[in-house]
C-alpha cells in the first residue's frame, strides 16, 4: 500500500473508554457562536472540554476543533495548536484535511449530476468512460462503484499507478473477485471512479464540477482541493510518528476520495444542509443532498447510503464502533441489496470518518433530531476514539442521551 495515499483506516490498539459525564443536560442552542472550549462558560462547553482534552491527551494530538450544531444553528470549540513548531493555534479559520469524509462530496456530485438529468446510478460505468468498453465495467453500474459494491476493488490505487492513463489500463484488465452488488469492498478507487465519470457527465473535469457545482452553490467558501497560496498560513500540519509534519501527497483519484481541506466551520455548514437544505437556490442540489441519505445495502447494523453510512437512532455505541471497525474498511463484506433502496428516515444516525497520514476527522448527524458534530484533529488518532467521543457529544445534545427529548432553545 502506497501510505501516502489515505483512507479512514483505523488504527488499531487500546481504546480509552471516556469517563461518563453526569448531571450535564443539554439542549438545542439558542445562537450560533464560535469560541474557544476554555472560553464558552456553559454546559456544552463543558461536555465538549471534558470529552476532547482527555483524548487529545492520551493520543497526542497536537490540535482539534469541533463544530456542533442543535437546532439549526451551530458553534466551534478549538484546542491546542495547528502547528507544533510554530505553536499557531487552532482558530476557527484553521484548516483541516478531512480523508475519506471527502467521498460524501464526490457522493453529492455524482447525486447532482443524476438530479440534472446527466446520468443516471443505473447506468453502466463504461458507458461515460469508452477505453473501459469491454471490460468488467461494462457490466458495473455507478451505484455499485458509488457504494463500494463492484466486485471487490481494491482499498488503495496501486503503488505503480502514477497518472490517469496508467490507471484506466490497470481498470480495463481488472477483475472482479464478486459480482457486482454483492460484497462491500471499500474502495479508494472505487469512488474515485464514481467521481471522475459523475464528472465526465457533465462534460467538465472533477475539480471544476466539485467548485463550482458543488462547494460554491453550498457557500462553502472555506473548503478546498487545493489550498489557495492565500490560505497557506490558516492550512494546520499534520503529525505522524511523532513529531513528523505531514500533509497529504497527491496522487490518481486524491481529490474524489481524500480531497477537501477545509475548516470546522465549513463542514459543520455541510452538515446542516445535510439535515435540512430548505435554503439552498438548486433544486437539484437539494434533491442531491437528499438522495446521498438513501441506503442501498446492508451488512450487520450498517446501512450504505451514497458516500454516508447510516444507523437507525438511537443506535448503541457498540453498533457504530462495530459499524466503524477495522474489518470493515480492510475486509470484503457480504451485503445485501434493500429492494427498493430506501430513503432516509428522520431518525437515523448519519456518519463518515475520514484520515490521512497526519489527520483525523469524523461527521455524524441525525436529521430527526436536528443535532449533528464535526471532529477534526491533526492527527490520526484511533476511529473508536473519535467515534466515542462524538457520540457521547451527540447524547448530551439530545438532551441527555439518546432516547432523550430535546430540550427547547435557551
Amino acid at each position: 500500500m502506497n501510505t501516502q495515499l489515505c483512507t479512514s483506516i483505523p488504527h488499531i490498539g487500546r481504546l480509552s473508554r471516556l469517563a461518563p459525564i453526569a448531571g450535564i443536560a443539554i439542549g438545542a442552542m439558542a445562537m450560533s457562536i464560535s469560541a474557544s472550549a476554555a472560553a464558552a462558560p456553559d454546559a456544552i462547553a463543558d461536555v465538549v472540554s471534558a470529552t476532547i482534552r482527555p483524548v487529545m491527551a492520551e493520543y497526542k494530538v497536537p490540535g482539534m476543533a469541533v463544530a456542533i450544531t442543535a437546532g439549526g444553528q451551530h458553534r466551534v470549540f478549538n484546542f491546542g495548536v495547528a502547528s507544533k513548531a510554530s505553536g499557531q493555534p487552532v482558530t476557527d479559520a484553521t484548516i483541516f484535511e478531512i480523508g475519506s469524509l471527502s467521498k460524501t462530496f464526490t457522493a453529492t456530485l455524482g447525486a447532482y449530476a443524476q438530479a440534472r438529468g446527466a446520468l443516471s446510478l443505473d447506468d453502466k460505468a463504461s458507458r461515460y468512460m469508452p477505453a473501459l468498453a469491454g471490460s468488467a465495467f461494462d457490466r458495473i453500474r455507478l451505484l455499485e462503484l458509488g457504494t463500494y459494491t463492484a466486485g471487490g476493488l481494491p482499498l488503495q490505487v496501486p503503488d505503480q499507478i502514477a497518472d490517469m492513463p496508467q490507471m484506466t489500463q490497470w481498470l480495463r484488465t481488472w477483475k472482479p473477485a464478486y459480482a457486482p452488488g454483492t460484497h462491500r469492498r471499500y474502495s479508494n478507487p472505487s469512488i474515485g471512479l464514481f467521481g471522475e465519470l459523475a464528472a465526465r457527465a457533465l462534460h467538465e473535469s472533477f475539480a471544476t464540477a466539485m467548485t463550482q457545482r458543488i462547494l460554491a452553490p453550498l457557500g462553502l467558501s472555506h473548503t478546498w482541493l487545493r489550498v489557495p497560496q492565500a490560505r497557506a498560513s490558516d492550512y494546520a500540519w499534520g503529525y505522524a510518528n511523532g513529531d513528523t509534519a505531514v500533509r497529504v501527497t497527491p496522487g490518481v483519484f486524491d481529490a474524489q476520495a481524500y480531497g477537501i481541506k477545509t475548516t470546522a466551520g465549513d463542514l459543520i455548514r455541510f452538515v446542516e444542509l445535510n439535515m435540512d437544505g430548505a435554503t439552498i437556490r438548486d433544486a437539484a442540489l437539494r434533491r442531491a443532498l437528499s438522495a446521498t441519505h438513501t441506503g442501498y445495502f446492508q451488512s450487520g447494523g450498517m446501512t450504505q447510503a451514497l458516500g454516508w453510512e447510516r444507523y437507525a437512532w438511537p443506535v448503541a455505541l457498540e453498533d457504530l464502533l462495530a459499524g466503524n471497525a477495522a474489518r470493515m474498511v480492510l475486509e470484503a463484506q457480504p451485503v445485501t441489496a434493500l429492494q427498493p433502496p430506501q430513503p432516509a428516515s428522520p431518525d437515523v444516525l448519519i456518519n463518515k470518518t475520514g484520515s490521512t497520514n497526519g489527520f483525523g476527522a469524523y461527521a455524524a448527524f441525525v436529521p430527526g433530531r436536528r443535532i449533528g458534530i464535526v471532529l477534526l484533529a491533526n492527527r490520526n488518532l484511533p476511529i473508536p476514539a473519535r467515534v466515542e467521543a462524538a457520540y457521547r457529544i451527540l447524547q448530551a445534545l439530545d438532551g441527555g442521551g439518546a432516547n432523550g427529548s430535546a430540550a427547547p432553545a435557551r
